[in-house]
């Protein structure tokens, strides 16, 4: 900046000097011309004239002389500004790099970074419109314990997910990746490492893989919330949640996505091409769906909700709208974020088709459900419409990386009649589910495990796509044969196994908690409300 006055300064003053010395030019010119015309020239005018050359001489030095300094003052200030920051480095141990060094790699990790990031960050903004559903969901004197556990479910699963949820799933470090889960990287260890000097550095991009699959996990444990809702005790939440965290879903996690035996390609894997779910419809939506069903049937329905007149309708329908349509936002993070990289076109292109397909299945599946409410009772049914564009998310999560828009329409109609199914199934075995988190997450869960392989992009029933997206698993022109069928029986596995994985683990848990009285809240409780009971102040609204 200093060089740069200088130099203002200097040209200024120079091109204010050769003005005037061009005005003179000017003047001997036409006085020159006229002499010529005159065929004659005084000798006091030639005096003149010479004088006048003499002093543009002059100027013309004045103005190199001038250039030349600021040169040699503005190469100091540059000389000087290289040591400050030469000195900056030695002193704080970091590397200072001007925009003119940055390279296109470190463009694209910093774009990469950023936007996993901020996918991740839109995943988390699902607690809020999970915490909101619930809510409104349910009645009005339980709302602030409802909002509690779904708090509760971010906090301490963040903790389980550092202490050993990572490790489990992803944790490989030194050591080498295995089938059913591995065992490195506990409390975040081996994610810097420092030398003699006390230099640190981060090993690859663990911190953000952490962070953006923390997410996930997240999203898995408060699923079970809604099932259980209104009648659960907090230190059993709290013991099953723990549980959740830390071995049932990262284990799920590893199976997949974490490259376990539901993976392709390697000898402890289950066939040469594995499962296909994009963004979880059965890692993290049928994980905690299938959980949230168990916990419902073991804790019992709350009291009177079979066998009274009393309501129990939501509360507040504009607090479930808000919470579908924030869970709908946060929804592109979770699609599209799985992505995992904006690193070229066909990435960039890919995130695209996920975010179309995404929005086409949630609509239709929505629309579906509310015609189909108003058919079956002969009124519209907003929150079952809230309902169905939640199911047409889920339905779509597995497949949206790898089908049509036009199936994406198929997709999301079929996941409103699997939600609608369901959702009249367990009201008929007489299980509470206020949430309908079972009809939503697990059963829509299976249903778009199923739908990934069976809408795949492959050619026919043989080539598959997969996660290799716009090619063939192989590559063209040497796509591998019969891929569909092994895809569809790693997908069908991934179904069961979840399902079964889940449900015995959370009963394995639900069960003693119910029968030590860990579990359900007593009759008394549940009349006056959880939050008169429980919390302080004793009510969520004050009015």
């Amino acid at each position: 900046a200093q060089t740069r006055r200088l130099l203002g300064s200097a040209m200024a003053t120079t091109i204010r000097k050769i003005a005037v010395g061009a005005l003179a030019l000017a003047s001997l010119l036409d006085v020159r011309c006229c002499a010529s015309e005159a065929n004659a020239l005084d000798p006091a005018i030639l005096a003149k004239l010479e004088e006048l050359k003499a002093k543009f001489e002059h100027l013309k030095a004045d103005r190199a002389s001038a250039l030349k300094s600021v040169r040699e003052q503005g190469a100091g200030q540059e000389h000087l500004l290289q040591d400050h920051l030469a000195r900056l480095e030695a002193s704080s141990g970091r590397s200072l790099h001007s925009a003119a060094t940055m390279t296109a790699a470190d463009d694209g990790i910093a774009w990469n970074t950023g936007n996993e990031i901020a996918n991740a960050a839109a995943i988390a903004d699902l607690q809020a419109g999970f915490a909101m559903v619930e809510a409104g969901a349910c009645r009005s004197r339980n709302v602030q314990n409802i909002l509690m556990k779904n708090i509760f479910d971010v906090c301490v699963g963040t903790s389980c997910w550092w202490a050993v949820g990572w490790t489990l799933a992803y944790g490989v470090g030194s050591g080498e990746n295995h089938g059913f889960a591995n065992d490195e990287q506990y409390f975040g260890t081996e994610f810097t490492q420092v030398d003699s000097n006390g230099k640190f550095t981060m090993s690859g991009d663990l911190m953000l893989n952490w962070f953006f699959q923390w997410a996930f996990c997240s999203a898995s444990a408060t699923i079970v919330s809604g099932g259980v809702a209104e009648r659960v005790k907090f230190p059993g939440y709290l013991i099953f949640t723990i549980c959740m965290t830390s071995w049932i879903y990262p284990v799920v996690a590893h199976w997949t996505w974490g490259y376990g035996w539901l993976s392709g390609g390697d000898t402890y894997q289950v066939n040469g091409v594995g499962f296909m779910d994009f963004a979880g419809s059965g890692i993290v939506h049928m994980c905690g769906g299938v959980a949230a069903l168990v916990g419902a049937a073991v804790v019992g329905p709350r009291k009177g909700r079979f066998r009274t007149d009393e309501s129990f309708d939501p509360h507040s329908l504009p607090l479930v709208v808000l919470g579908t349509f924030i869970l709908w936002f946060g929804w592109y993070g979770f699609n599209c974020g799985s992505t995992l990289s904006m690193a070229s076109s066909a990435k960039g292109t890919m995130a695209a088709l996920v975010a179309m397909n995404t929005t086409l299945s949630g609509a239709t599946a929505g629309l579906a459900v509310l015609m189909l409410r108003r058919w079956t009772s002969g009124k519209f049914d907003v929150g079952g419409m809230c309902s169905g564009i939640l199911a047409g998310l889920v339905s779509i999560t597995a497949g949206c990386g790898n089908v049509e828009c036009g199936s994406a329409v198929l997709i999301g109609f079929i996941g409103a009649l699997v939600y609608s199914a369901c959702s009249s199934a367990v009201l008929r075995l007489c299980i509470d589910d206020p949430l309908d988190a079972f009809a939503v997450h697990g059963a829509c869960g299976a249903w778009g495990v199923i739908a990934a392989a069976l809408f795949d992009f492959g050619t026919g029933i043989n080539f598959f796509n997969g996660f290799s997206g716009w090619d063939c698993v192989g590559g063209a022109p040497n796509c591998t044969a019969y891929a569909w069928s092994q895809a569809l029986t790693a997908n069908v596995l991934e179904v069961f196994c979840i399902a079964g994985w889940s449900a015995g683990w959370s009963l394995f848990l639900f069960l003693p908690l119910r029968v030590a009285g860990l579990l359900r809240a007593p009759d008394e409780i549940q009349d006056t409300g959880m939050d008169h009971a429980k919390h302080s102040p004793t009510g969520a609204y004050s009015m």
